[in-house]
């Protein structure tokens, strides 16, 4: 008896308050899966306002699904885990078998860390996202990021961790680890053109640099690329570049191979194919890639959004390709 209560409260009933908790975020995830998955929307404290979003809003964004499923369905998951992980080692009963109650005592303390630790920073995002990219308030998602935070913090500090290092590293392992799964989940929707369906041009390599002429243009031309290639012919706007310079070639890609055919492309290079070094002096370009548009010398690598912009192009901008993201 004298044991017992010399024992923290909070290292008693930490496993009890754990599961309490991710029984509420189960029932929370739940409710917003079949939501989601019905198709219906969920019971809102705030409407949308112009200035801030709802909840439906921020259910109904790209963020909330991932690989074609509602993130509550993932976040479910995790909630029954912490349930199982808290309260397994009670199923032992100790008078019948001390050394397998500790055991999984032990072991599940140690998932309940790398669990929490990761609902945790995988919260933190989703509050990041929340405020600095949606813009709006969701109090499903602010009361499961408390949850989690919640959940790390009962798991830390309820219970007596014999190895400190161990705590520590490997709370810092699994927090790394899920921020950098998250980034690399998100990246798309954190590009929006990649988002929208656009596809990245390959990088030059410079071993498959051609002396004189360049890389090979792999990309292939829609009829948006085409179009405008031959819209800036007609408005004798012309581009001048080198063959080795990497950035005339993603400007070139961003065409695509038959769209480029139709631009009129400067070499300045000396020693390139079909060079004309004087003619680039004479319009006075100082960079590769540049365009000439309306007898002014603009520097710089430019989408096909801003070339048809300003080149007054009025044709389809349905354009494929987007720079590589490096």
């Amino acid at each position: 008896m004298r044991r017992k209560r010399s024992i923290p409260w909070i290292h008693r009933y930490s496993r009890f308050i754990i599961g309490a908790i991710a029984s509420i975020g189960a029932a929370l995830t739940a409710y917003l899966t079949i939501t989601k998955l019905t198709g219906g929307e969920v019971g809102c404290a705030i409407n949308a306002s112009a200035t801030t979003g709802s909840c439906n809003d921020v259910l109904s964004s790209p963020y909330a699904t991932v690989f074609g499923l509602p993130l509550s369905l993932f976040g479910l998951l995790a909630y029954l885990s912490m349930i199982a992980f808290a309260l397994s080692p009670y199923i032992i009963n100790p008078e019948s078998d001390r050394d397998l109650r500790n055991k999984l005592e032990h072991w599940t303390a140690l998932f309940l860390l790398i669990g929490s630790t990761a609902m945790m920073i995988f919260s933190a995002y989703l509050m990041y996202v929340l405020f600095g990219k949606i813009q709006a308030v969701c109090y499903y998602c602010i009361g499961s990021a408390l949850f989690s935070l919640s959940l790390f913090l009962l798991t830390v500090f309820g219970r007596t961790w014999e190895d400190f290092g161990q705590l520590v590293f490997t709370s810092v392992i699994v927090a790394f680890i899920t921020f950098m799964g998250t980034l690399g989940i998100y990246a798309p929707l954190n590009n929006p053109a990649i988002a929208e369906g656009k596809i990245p041009i390959p990088i030059p390599q410079q071993s498959e640099l051609i002396p004189g002429k360049g890389w090979e243009i792999e990309t292939k031309s829609g009829e948006s690329e085409i179009e405008l290639a031959k819209h800036l012919r007609e408005n004798d706007i012309k581009m001048y570049g080198a063959y080795w310079c990497p950035h005339c070639y993603e400007q070139k890609s961003l065409f695509g191979k038959e769209a480029f055919a139709e631009i009129e492309y400067i070499e300045c290079e000396a020693d390139g194919a079909n060079a004309q070094p004087q003619a680039c002096q004479a319009a006075g370009v100082k960079s590769y890639p540049s365009w000439e548009i309306a007898g002014k010398v603009e520097p710089g690598r430019l989408s096909l959004k801003e070339l048809a912009e300003v080149s007054n192009y009025e044709g389809p901008t349905n354009f494929q390709y987007v720079l590589p993201t490096r």
